[in-house]
Parts: structure tokens; sequence; C-alpha cells
């Protein structure tokens, strides 16, 4: 397997990119890693290949050693530094991204960043696309080289990419007992041409051989957020004896290569043509695999590896949900099961109207509004009801002419609705799909299938011109609260 791989114009990469977040719990205690003496050890890393580092904003001050390593190592010119950055919820403005995307580049010390990769936790409010539309903004003007997003699903990746985003990877969750990333993500990244950067592909140590025919480890014997984190996936998947399966499978494979488990849990994951890396974790100075890691990219699995390790994945569950739902939706699959260690609340996407002792109601602040005559919805006792909403945001049209990304858009609009007036796209009874163009309606109802799967309301979908050039689809929704 090539060692190095292109992921865009300008950007060649390691395949195996090393992963800095055990940084932040190197520095727990409050001691400030030496940036000069930490960097050196980065030094064996380039020297074998593995050229490309991955931080973020708050994984401790490894944006501070890696920019002191490329700045001031002979071998720093080799070096690609990605870091994410991670806002709160909320309203999102071009001051406050120059602001984190600055921050980062004094931190590295450069005057561009290789790649930004940006992570959105609530996506029926729509600052998370003003924040992707400011990242581009700074990448027309320079500070930044390439756009990435970390944790996105299928839908959302479709909709920024649709939207003129120029997003080049997405940064998710793969491993044998998380196959998400092999399913509508395939779809998106093909017609996009976006590469997939995959961590967790040993499940914190998991998928090792320190856990085979070992029993199950109770909550009180897992050391790391890590295990705290997997342990949850393993339970997801159908648990530890489905799980001891996947690691037999693993081992068979391993044997016969005569490598570790570890290794062929890593080589499986490029056997998805659309990922380009994986992450793999490091201790700077402490722990280094660099050899073992090596040696992933020289495995070649022949069909009976791979059909070995499917059929033990075929009685696995699938993880509930798409890719980075962990952090969006129960069940949180996070090191404490909730969100309280990553954000404090999540902001209501709108601001409500009292209008009367018994309705509500929400105003998008559109100019079609206020000479039309109408709100974006109101709530009438326990039941809501929403205009015909069509995928617009300020004034721009979100989704071209992609009437998936168009229709995923509308109802993540919905939903804000429903979620700032304490509702759930559950609580949906009725929706009704006017679409633009009948040629339209699969792609349109799968969207709407997909987004509404198991809640299942009334439903209509009919041909209707309608109103504003490009709009190719509006859907209105009705909703009841339970009494």
């Amino acid at each position: 397997m090539k060692e190095t791989l292109k992921l865009a114009k300008g950007l060649e990469i390691s395949r195996i990119i090393t992963g800095l977040w055990q940084i932040a719990d190197m520095e727990r205690k409050g001691d400030t890693l030496n940036p000069e003496e930490t960097a050196k050890y980065m030094e064996p890393y380039v020297e074998a290949g593995l050229t490309t580092f991955d931080m973020a904003d708050h994984y401790g001050s490894s944006e501070i050693i890696t920019g002191t390593f490329k700045n001031h190592n002979p071998l720093g010119k080799q070096v690609q530094l990605f870091t994410k950055w991670v806002p709160e919820p909320g309203k999102i403005s071009l001051t406050d991204v120059r602001k984190a995307v600055n921050t980062a580049l004094d931190r590295m010390q450069q005057n561009s960043i290789d790649l930004m990769q940006f992570h959105a936790w609530n996506y029926p409010d729509p600052s998370w696309l003003d924040g992707l539309f400011h990242l581009k903004t700074l990448k027309e003007e320079g500070l930044i080289k390439h756009i990435g997003v970390t944790n996105f699903d299928a839908a959302h990746l479709r909709i920024a990419c649709a939207s003129g985003i120029p997003i080049v990877s997405n940064q998710i969750c793969h491993s044998l007992i998380d196959q998400r990333a092999s399913e509508q993500m395939t779809k998106v990244c093909n017609e996009y041409d976006v590469k997939l950067l995959a961590f967790g592909t040993l499940a914190g140590g998991f998928l090792t051989d320190r856990w085979l025919d070992k029993k199950e480890p109770s909550q009180n014997e897992l050391n790391t957020w890590s295990q705290m984190k997997y342990k949850r996936f393993i339970d997801a998947a159908g648990g530890w004896a489905k799980f001891q399966k996947v690691l037999k499978a693993s081992k068979k494979v391993a044997d016969n290569h005569g490598v570790s488990i570890a290794n062929i849990a890593s080589r499986y994951i490029f056997e998805n043509p659309n990922v380009a890396a994986i992450i793999v974790g490091a201790r700077l100075g402490e722990s280094e695999h660099i050899e073992e890691n090596q040696t992933i990219l020289k495995i070649n699995l022949s069909p009976e590896d791979v059909d070995v390790i499917k059929s033990a994945q075929n009685e696995l569950s699938p993880i509930p949900g798409n890719c980075g739902d962990e952090y969006r939706k129960p069940p949180f699959l996070t090191a404490s099961g909730d969100l309280s260690h990553h954000i404090e609340k999540i902001p209501k996407p709108f601001e409500i109207t009292e209008s009367s002792p018994t309705r509500q109601q929400i105003f998008s602040g559109t100019e079609w509004e206020e000479y039309a005559g109408y709100c974006r919805a109101v709530k009438e006792g326990y039941r809501i009801h929403v205009s015909g909403t069509t995928a617009t945001h300020k004034s721009l049209m979100i989704g071209g002419n992609d009437s998936a990304a168009q229709t995923h858009f509308i109802i993540d609009k919905i939903e804000g609705v429903l979620q700032t007036f304490g509702a759930t796209l559950q609580h949906v009874v009725r929706t009704r799909i006017f679409v633009n163009d009948i040629n339209d309606w699969e792609p349109i109802a799968r969207a709407h299938g997909e987004r509404f799967k198991g809640i299942n309301p009334a439903n209509t979908l009919v041909e209707a011109k309608l109103v504003g050039e490009g709009y190719l689809v509006e859907i209105e929704a009705e909703a009841v609260l339970p009494s």
C-alpha cells in the first residue's frame, strides 16, 4: 500500500496520521509540557515517513509543540499540521472564526493552517453553516489552506458540499465494530470527492491482543476515558461475546500474516476506498509504536481474510444512527454517557414571541414574513404548525442543485423550530412535500424517509411550481406535544 496520499491539491499526507489528543491527558495535572523538549520526540515519526500530525484546540499544548517542531527542526519542512476548531453551540460570527483561526496560527507559529477541521454540535441551528462559510472566507484570504470537518454525518456533509464549501476531508470514528462510514457516507464521499480520516480504529485499545479471551471488564476496571467511551460502542454493537468473535476472527487473520490484532484492525479500515488515512494516537516521549504502525501498510489482505472478518462483523448490531451521532443524540457513546464533559448546554435556535396566553410564534426575520403576514411557526396549545419551508438561510439558498441536500436542510430548519418549542421530530404527525419537478421526487422522498424513519408521520408529496429560482422542494409540518 502506498505510504502517502494526495488529500487535496498541494497536500500530500502520510496514510497513518499521528494523533496528539493524549497531550491533553499528559498535561491533565496542570503541568504544561516543555515544547522544545517534547517536539524532539516527533523526529522518529518524521524519519519513519509519518509526517502528518493531528491536533485540536482542546488537545492541551499540542499545537504549540508541533509548531515548534515545524519551525525549528531541520525535518520541520516535511510535516503537515492538522488542527480542529470545536466551538461552543450557538451563533457563530466571522469575528469568532477569525479569532479561533488566529489563535491556532499563533500557537502553531504559522502563517497558514494546512487543514482546519470544524465540528458542529447542533444541526437544527444553522449557525454551523455560518461557521463553514466564514472558514471559506478565511481560506480565500490565505489563512487556511484546506477545510475539513470532523464527526459529520452523511446528510450534513452533503449539505455543506452542495452549498459550495470546499471540504476535502471528514474525520470520523471507524473500526471493526463501527462500520457507519461504509453506508450512506460512501455515496456522499464519491459524489463530492471527500476523503475520510478514521480515528478509533483500535476502539480505545480494545481491538488488540490484550483483550482476546478476557472476561468483560466492569465499569470500575476501565482506566481511561477512551476505554470508557469504546466500551459503550462494544455494548451498542451487541455486547462482549459478539465482540470476542470479532477479536478471534482478527486473530486468525493476524496469525496468517505474522502480525498483531491491532495491525489487522487498523489495516482493515483501508478496505474502505474512501479512507485516506487512519489516525493513531501517540504519547510523545512515552509510547511510540512507530515500527508497528509501519507494519500496517505492508499487510496485503486477501479476499479470504476479508471474508473471515466480515463473517464475524455480520453478527454485530449496527452502531445506532449516523457518523458523529454519538456526540449529538442518545445513546451518547461518550466516556460519560452524556455531553457533560463536552458542553454545558445547547441554546435554542430561535426566539419565541408570546402573542397570546395560548399562542407562541417564531419569526425568522425574513422580508417575506413581513409583507406576506405569516410567521415561521405557531404553537397553539399542544399543537405546532410549521410554515412551508425552503432551503433558505438568511440571503442564501442552501444545497445548490442537490435535491436531497435541500431536503435535509429544510428538515433541519423544521427541527430547529420544534427544538425551540421543546419538541423533536418524534412529535411530527404530518408533513406535506411540494417538489418543483416531479423527477426529483425520489431523492427527496428518500431524504424524508431517512430523517423520519420510525416516526412515520402522515405525508403528502405533490408537484407544485415553487416561488424562487433554484428551489427544488418545500415542506410544511405539524407536530403534537403530549398533553
